[in-house]
């Protein structure tokens, strides 16, 4: 369906669509050929829930990337129950690489930074549930 006919009908049945792209991830060849893609509005936290990952064609492709959907928690879990990763799951898997790589040949300056500056914000983020915890707020909309 062409992009104008599919905005008509959302705008006639009130639906908007939320899709954005995000390009704070290119820097070279790999990343200029992969699309970041937000799918849905900002919910009543003022964060979006579902993100794609996918490959565009470029001038190297031999193979196809996959498309990864990503689906964040939406919602309190007291209220909504578990449907969707964490941030914290997200910066475990990207930690886990950049220790990987530390430990095998590609071990750098760099990658140390990097992975220093992602178990800060996994230290942070933790910190936070963890206050939440202690005052009974966590999994809810209470500030």
């Amino acid at each position: 369906m062409e992009s104008g006919i599919k905005e008509n009908i959302n705008q006639a049945i009130g639906r908007v669509d939320a899709r954005r792209y995000i390009t704070t991830h290119v820097v070279n060849g790999l990343n200029e050929v992969l699309e970041v893609v937000v799918g849905d509005a900002p919910g009543s936290g003022g964060a979006s829930h579902h993100y794609q990952i996918r490959g565009v064609q470029g001038p190297l492709d031999h193979h196809p990337i996959q498309t990864v959907d990503i689906h964040f928690q939406n919602g309190p879990v007291k209220e909504s129950g578990y449907n969707g990763v964490s941030q914290e799951a997200l910066l475990a898997v990207v930690a886990d690489r950049l220790r990987s790589f530390q430990a095998g040949p590609y071990a750098s300056a760099d990658n140390a930074e990097a992975l220093a500056l992602i178990d800060k914000a996994t230290e942070v983020l933790h910190r936070r549930t963890k206050e939440r915890m202690a005052r009974g707020v966590e999994g809810t909309h209470q500030k």
